[in-house]
């Protein structure tokens, strides 16, 4: 058996000034380091950056001093497997919150992972999904085969789709759950992993395409299989279930901004009367169940959808600009250097086919 742990101006200045002028967003900000603290490795203690937060898994093994030359930066996708990273083991990582999906095979190792003050063993056989949530550390006490896949939000909408959320809504997950299944199960995803794995490592002009076509057919197998009654609106509490609400009002807000069905940038008012709650209530929430500030949400949604935009359409930059909130090109253009440290211009040039 194997476990899985599973606009137009006038009206949008007022937007812009909510979501960059009146707030930094840090969450953006590359690996940023918000502190240091002593975790206790073996023997002996080593200083370690604590409560990191990073965009991607290149970033974050960066900043916790690991290996990152196996890492293709083209797109938003990782597969390796860890017997590949020099871990000295038995290793602890600091506590990090990831804006990217993962999902660990395990074959052959052991060691721990902890959410939200949960923590899970990991076994032979066992496969673990996690999404950009909370503060999270992983620990490893042996490695021999355990593969790794990392991909972000911009990543699935460009080669899985728009309605990815929609196809896998269990991508939405409060909660990390164990499922136990067979071991058929598990050498059948092992198999779409190889391939995955061997297109990772090529150079095609078709790679990533590849890759998307076969990350959707292990979604929709892992879906079938474990999550096939799941819908995220009845998991977990009350506050869990606006949660899970908010993140469906917010996804689908900025699709009908990106698609010019709306044009007018939601502020927090406008999602609280949205779920009939006090804003004060409804951020209040989102704060305490996912350790991020509405406006960081709000703000995070702006730049993946102005990236997908900037990647997969050929719209203008000065109408991107006015879809998603902004009411100058300037603004746009200041917000997405400040966290991307290029100009959408240049973004989108280096991202054209």
């Amino acid at each position: 058996m194997a476990l899985i742990n599973v606009h137009r101006p006038c009206a949008l200045a007022a937007s812009l000034q909510f979501l960059s002028s009146n707030f930094s967003f840090p969450f953006i900000k590359k690996a940023q380091i918000v502190k240091f603290g002593k975790q206790n490795v073996s023997d002996h203690h080593v200083e370690t950056p604590a409560n990191i937060e990073s965009d991607s898994l290149f970033q974050l093994y960066k900043t916790l001093k690991l290996p990152v030359d196996l890492f293709d930066l083209k797109a938003g996708f990782t597969v390796f497997n860890l017997n590949e990273i020099a871990f000295e083991l038995p290793y602890q990582s600091a506590s990090y919150r990831p804006n990217f999906f993962s999902f660990l095979f395990v074959k052959n190792g052991s060691g721990k992972y902890t959410i939200d003050e949960k923590t899970f063993e990991v076994e032979p056989h066992s496969i673990y999904f996690t999404n950009p949530s909370n503060y999270r550390t992983f620990s490893w006490n042996n490695i021999e085969d355990v593969l790794l896949i990392t991909f972000d939000e911009t990543f699935l909408k460009k080669y899985i789709g728009e309605e990815v959320y929609a196809d896998f809504p269990f991508l939405l997950t409060e909660t990390v759950r164990p499922k136990v299944v067979a071991d058929p199960f598990f050498e059948e995803v092992g198999a779409i992993n190889v391939q995955l794995l061997n297109e990772y490592r090529k150079n095609t002009p078709s790679k990533y395409k590849i890759i998307g076509h076969l990350l959707t057919v292990l979604l929709f197998k892992i879906k079938e299989h474990i999550w096939i009654d799941y819908n995220p609106i009845y998991e977990g509490n009350r506050s869990s279930r606006i949660v899970i609400s908010f993140k469906r009002i917010l996804e689908q807000h900025y699709r009908d901004l990106s698609s010019g069905k709306v044009d007018l940038a939601f502020r927090v008012q406008d999602y609280a009367n949205a779920l009939n709650l006090h804003p004060n209530y409804l951020s209040s929430v989102i704060k305490s169940k996912t350790g991020k500030n509405i406006t960081t949400w709000i703000a995070e949604k702006t730049l993946t959808e102005a990236k997908s935009l900037l990647q997969n359409t050929a719209i203008p930059i000065k109408e991107i600009s006015y879809r998603l909130g902004f009411a100058e090109t300037a603004h746009f253009s200041n917000f997405f250097k400040k966290y991307e440290e290029t100009s959408p211009g240049s973004y989108k040039k280096s991202h054209q086919s």
